[in-house]
């Protein structure tokens, strides 16, 4: 399937009832971002915080430890993945990388298998790319600043603050989603936080909260804050420590707050899916490296045209990607699945072999396999779902 037919886990814009930072300071005696570490309000404000965290926060295995490495892999699963399904992934990384040189020398296929459901799967090559650099550069050590750090691959604002602060104390303030939402409903700021500017001024903010010499344990709380009691809904109000400071609490409008603009409609696609069976086995493709879904292996097929049945369009794309003929029987699988700006449903039809040479047109390579050989392979989470149903029917029907 190739990436075209399918379509990545941070100026405030002056809205008609936009607050601004004087504005905050002249209506209400609650604490104002700027200058925020000079302020006493705001000093206090942290103070809570850290009291807070000090006895609610999550214990999470990469906070037992203090090894750059081991923290760096956890800050970029943590991207746009929630917690609890990062925890197995991140102990069996570790087993199967332990040091940043046996990331550097990973093979493909096994780097994607140990990341496969992880989603975002940019991330585990840029992984890669970094500790090749880092063991070429820096004689297999992180380096100690955020600005060398930001210098390597898949290094952004965030994940360059989080590793600096939590792993060489850099007072650094990182900054994502939670940390926006908390910061937005404490100061009333009413900033679209889908533009970039407003995350650049969220930064500001943070930045001059953040205590000297604590920057790490103020990042993971108002991580910890914003994930279990600041949440998008239904926040726990009561419970959070800084509920005096908060001017969305005192204004009633903690609900209102982030402000976002409305997300464009997201575009959906039907795919027609062939798993193409030969002398007992099944034909996968590998995805090129660059692009959506890189270096993941899939059944070939692709998008629905205009007019145009899911069986033919079936027929069409296996034989545009890999050169066969085939016979389309029954669809056996339907798999709906979003991504970040798009949503697909995948409809997999078994499909018999009849003439031709399989050639790799676009992927990197095909590859004949058996049934039994497919957990072998690191696919895309909904030819995941399609491999179980194929399991539950692996033989060629006619509709």
């Amino acid at each position: 399937m190739q990436a075209a037919c399918l379509c990545r886990v941070r100026p405030f814009d002056k809205l008609h009832s936009f607050t601004t930072v004087e504005g905050m300071k002249s209506q209400s005696p609650m604490p104002t971002p700027h200058n925020a570490s000079r302020k006493p309000a705001n000093k206090k404000l942290v103070a809570a915080l850290l009291k807070w965290f000090a006895k609610e926060k999550r214990q999470l295995p990469w906070r037992a430890t203090r090894d750059p490495y081991q923290i760096w892999i956890a800050e970029v699963m943590l991207q746009q993945t929630r917690v609890a399904t990062v925890i197995p992934y991140y102990q069996r990384f570790l087993e199967i990388f332990p040091t940043v040189e046996s990331l550097a020398n990973a093979e493909d296929g096994v780097l994607m298998k140990a990341w496969e459901g992880l989603g975002y799967y940019a991330r585990a090559q840029y992984l890669r790319d970094a500790a090749q650099t880092i063991v070429a550069q820096y004689n297999g050590k992180l380096p100690t600043s955020r600005e060398a750090l930001l210098q390597l691959k898949g290094f952004g604002a965030y994940t360059s603050a989080s590793v600096a602060s939590l792993a060489f104390n850099q007072d650094c303030a990182a900054v994502d989603g939670n940390v926006m939402r908390v910061l937005s409903r404490v100061f009333a700021i009413e900033s679209d936080t889908r533009k970039p500017a407003a995350k650049r001024e969220f930064q500001r903010i943070a930045d001059a909260l953040v205590p000297t010499g604590s920057a790490g344990q103020f990042n993971e709380a108002l991580m910890d804050l914003g994930a279990t009691v600041c949440k998008p809904k239904k926040p726990t109000c009561e419970a959070c420590p800084l509920i005096r400071y908060c001017r969305a609490y005192q204004e009633g409008r903690v609900h209102e707050l982030p402000l976002r603009s409305p997300q464009r409609e997201i575009p959906h696609h039907h795919i027609a899916i062939g798993v193409v069976h030969k002398n007992g086995r099944v034909l996968i493709a590998l995805r090129p490296k660059e692009g959506l879904l890189g270096n993941l292996w899939e059944f070939p097929g692709g998008k629905l045209k205009a007019e145009e049945s899911l069986a033919d369009c079936c027929r069409r794309e296996v034989l545009e990607e890999t050169n066969l003929e085939v016979e389309v029987g029954k669809c056996f699988s339907v798999v709906r699945h979003s991504f970040s700006h798009f949503r697909i449903t995948l409809h997999a039809f078994h499909c018999r072999y009849e003439r031709g040479r399989a050639t790799s047109k676009w992927s990197q390579k095909i590859r004949w396999v058996k049934l039994s050989e497919l957990a072998d392979y690191a696919f895309p989470t909904a030819n995941k779902k399609i491999i179980a149903d194929l399991s539950a029917n692996p033989r060629f029907t006619r509709d």
